[in-house]
């Protein structure tokens, strides 16, 4: 399907919490033509729609032959659905993550883009953060990661374990920072609020040698988004919420300061749109044809490991708690 050279014609298939925000930020895009909004609430999409100026819609087929590309952001279990519906009508989809509920729903969604030239990039949005772009620059060959994402609870996307719901993005990131295959997995995690898991922890071990500890929790009494990795030059901390880095390398000149023979550096960045650059950079892959920053495939390997965390951990905890 060739795609307009002057605007793209973009639909957002869902507008609940955070769909509305993808509408609003397609909205005010020069190159982009929001076409409608689609939810199954057809007042949500009305209200929605009324507010940016878009045509809206109760039912996303409605949106065939009309639009280049949709953002979809419905519930989990649809998204293999939706997606591919739009995929085999040759539109160009940006699913939120994760990617699906299943790898054989996933495989089949890139199996029918691959066949079609047709781009799926995947929402994990903390590829967008300012601090995690710094990074690209200065990870090199981490071997212990710990990460932290913590939440004051909130009943939104309680409806999925913390694995999917939170921990999914640290998963996402260590993935594109070790670039090794998986080893082993040890996880543990229970359920305290809600019926799925609230909170998580996870060893993850990989084949070059790094090992990745992360801890995911929605029952937090205060937010946190942090990860430290060690290398063997530096020590890297990352304060994802304030956008902050601290690295401390070894310096044998420097014998003052807070760590004698150790350079401290405190980097702070503008703190940016991530969605608004996550779906900027959906809408430039879709222009120029090429793959997206998080494509279908990283995905699904972020899906992986997420399904194989939640297999351990409700094994262990159907034999220690009978559940």
């Amino acid at each position: 399907m060739e795609k307009s050279t002057k605007k793209l014609r973009v639909g957002v298939i869902g507008v609940g919490y955070l769909g509305k925000f993808h509408a609003e930020k397609y909205s005010k895009m020069d190159n982009v033509d929001l076409v409608g909004v689609v939810d199954v609430n057809k007042e949500r999409a009305k209200k929605v729609a009324k507010k940016i100026g878009a045509h809206p819609y109760a039912y996303y087929k409605d949106l065939y032959g009309k639009v280049d590309a949709v953002s979809i952001v419905v519930p989990t279990p649809a998204h293999s659905t939706v997606s591919r519906d739009f995929l085999e009508n040759d539109i160009d989809v940006l699913i939120e993550k994760p990617i699906t509920t299943t790898l054989e729903e996933a495989d089949k969604l890139i199996q029918i883009a691959e066949s079609r030239g047709l781009i799926i990039q995947v929402g994990h949005l903390e590829r967008f953060n300012s601090a995690v772009v710094a990074l690209q620059d200065i990870i090199k060959k981490p071997m212990f990661i710990e990460s932290h994402r913590l939440s004051i609870y909130k009943e939104r996307g309680t409806d999925v374990s913390v694995v999917h719901d939170l921990m999914i993005h640290d998963i996402d990131i260590i993935l594109n920072f070790v670039k090794s295959d998986l080893k082993s997995i040890h996880a543990a995690g229970i359920p305290v609020i809600s019926n799925n898991i609230d909170i998580a922890n996870s060893r993850l071990e990989f084949k070059n040698g790094c090992v990745a500890n992360v801890t995911a929790s929605r029952i937090s009494t205060k937010n946190e988004r942090k990860i430290r990795l060690f290398q063997r030059d530096a020590y890297i901390s990352v304060d994802f919420a304030n956008h902050g880095i601290t690295i401390i390398r070894q310096n044998d000149q420097n014998s003052y300061g807070l760590i004698p023979g150790m350079d401290i550096q405190q980097l702070c960045f503008t703190k940016g749109d991530a969605l608004e650059d996550e779906l900027k950079s959906f809408v430039q892959a879709v222009f120029k044809r090429e793959a997206p920053a998080v494509t279908g495939q990283m995905g699904r390997d972020a899906l992986k490991i997420a399904l194989s965390i939640m297999e351990q951990i409700n094994k262990a905890n159907r034999r220690i708690l009978g559940a």
